[in-house]
C-alpha cells in the first residue's frame, strides 16, 4: 500500500499548538497512510498532534496484487464515477475544535488527500480533481498562506518519484502566475515529468476560480476570432471546453461526482462550467476526518442515483447516459 516510509523530521504537540512561526523552514516529513473514522468532536480522538507530520504518496515495494482492482463489497466497477472532484473543506474548523492552529488542520487534510489518491488508484477512478486553494484564499492571513504554499511545494517535490511509479499524471489548474516562483517551477516539472502517465489524472486547483477560467477561455476564443483563426459561427460548447484548464483531463473532463466536506452546501466558484450534470454529495465530516468509510458512502450514494442528462427515466439505465 502507499504510505510506508521513514520520518525526516518530527513536529511535536507543543509546536502544533504554537503554530509554525517560520513556514520557509518547514520540511514535510513522510508518514504511513492513515484510514480515518468519521468526524469526532471529542478533542484528540481523531488526531494525535505528535503524529502530525505530512505523508508522501508512498515508498513501499510494489505489490503485484495492487494492479488488480479490488472494490469494497457492494460497489460495482461499471457504476463508479470516472471523475471525482473534491472541495476539501473544514481544515480550519477541525483544528480550532482541537485548539490547534490552522496549519495543523492543513497538515491533517493533506493526509486525507493522500488517502483519497491512494483509494482512487486502487479502485480504478480515472480522474481526481481537488480544490486546494481558491483565488479568494489569498485574502487569508499571510502566515497561513505562506504555510500553505510551503506545504504545497514540499508535497509536490517529495512525491515526484511516487507519482511516476504509481502512474499518476499531474495537472495544475488555476492562475499560476500568482504562485511563488519555486512552486511554479516544481509544478511545471511535475506536469512535464508525469505527462505520459495514464492510471490516474490528478488535477490540483491552485489559485483557481471557475468564473475566471470561463473568462480566460472566452478571451482566448475572442483573440482567435480577431486573428482570423476562427469564425464566430464556429464557437460552440465543445470549443469553449477545449479552452478551459480542465481540458487537460481529455478523456473525462467533467466530474461525475462532486464531494464537499464539512456540511457546507455550495460550489464556491469551483468547476462552474464542468459541473452542469455532476452529481453533488455533501458530507458532514470535516476534510481531515473524511476517510475510506466516508468515501465508500459517497460512492454508494452515487451508485444509487439515476443520471438522466435531460432524458426521461425509462430511456436510460442507472448511472448511464
Amino acid at each position: 500500500m502507499l504510505g510506508t516510509m521513514q520520518f525526516r523530521t518530527h513536529l511535536t504537540a507543543s509546536s502544533l499548538r504554537n503554530g509554525i512561526t517560520n513556514p520557509a523552514s518547514f520540511r514535510a516529513p513522510p508518514l504511513p497512510a492513515i484510514v480515518r473514522k468519521s468526524k469526532s468532536r471529542s478533542g484528540w480522538a481523531a488526531f494525535s498532534a505528535a503524529d502530525a507530520p505530512i505523508a508522501t504518496f508512498g515508498r513501499e515495494e510494489r505489490d503485484d496484487a495492487r494492479d488488480s482492482i479490488s472494490l469494497p463489497p457492494g460497489l460495482r466497477q461499471e457504476a463508479l464515477p470516472k471523475h471525482v472532484a473534491f472541495i476539501m473543506d473544514g481544515n480550519g474548523r477541525w483544528a480550532a475544535e482541537r485548539e490547534l492552529p490552522p496549519s495543523a488542520g492543513h497538515q491533517a487534510g493533506y493526509k486525507t488527500l493522500q488517502l483519497m489518491v491512494e483509494l482512487s488508484v486502487k479502485w480504478g477512478i480515472r480522474v481526481l480533481t481537488v480544490f486546494a486553494f481558491s483565488t479568494e484564499n489569498w485574502l487569508r492571513p499571510k502566515l497561513e498562506v505562506d504555510f500553505l504554499m510551503t506545504l504545497l511545494e514540499t508535497a509536490l517535490k517529495d512525491n515526484l518519484q511516487d507519482f511516476l511509479r504509481e502512474g499518476i499524471r499531474i495537472c495544475i489548474i488555476g492562475d499560476s502566475s500568482k504562485l511563488p516562483k519555486s512552486v511554479q517551477e516544481i509544478a511545471a516539472k511535475l506536469e512535464e515529468s508525469t505527462s505520459n502517465n495514464s492510471k490516474l489524472d490528478l488535477l490540483v486547483a491552485i489559485s483557481y476560480s471557475g468564473r475566471t477560467d470561463i473568462v480566460q477561455a472566452c478571451k482566448k476564443i475572442s483573440q482567435k476570432v480577431k486573428n482570423g483563426v476562427l469564425k464566430v459561427e464556429d464557437i460552440d460548447e465543445s470549443l469553449v471546453a477545449q479552452e478551459l484548464e480542465t481540458s487537460c483531463a481529455a478523456l473525462y473532463p467533467y466530474p461525475d461526482l462532486l464531494i464537499r466536506t464539512s456540511g457546507e452546501w455550495r460550489l464556491s466558484n469551483f468547476l462552474l462550467w464542468e459541473m452542469a450534470y455532476t452529481e453533488l454529495y455533501f458530507a458532514q465530516s470535516y476534510w481531515p476526518d473524511f476517510g475510506e468509510k466516508e468515501f465508500v458512502e459517497a460512492l454508494f450514494a452515487f451508485q444509487r442515483r439515476q443520471r438522466r442528462f435531460g432524458l426521461r427515466r425509462q430511456t436510460i439505465g442507472v448511472n448511464q447516459p
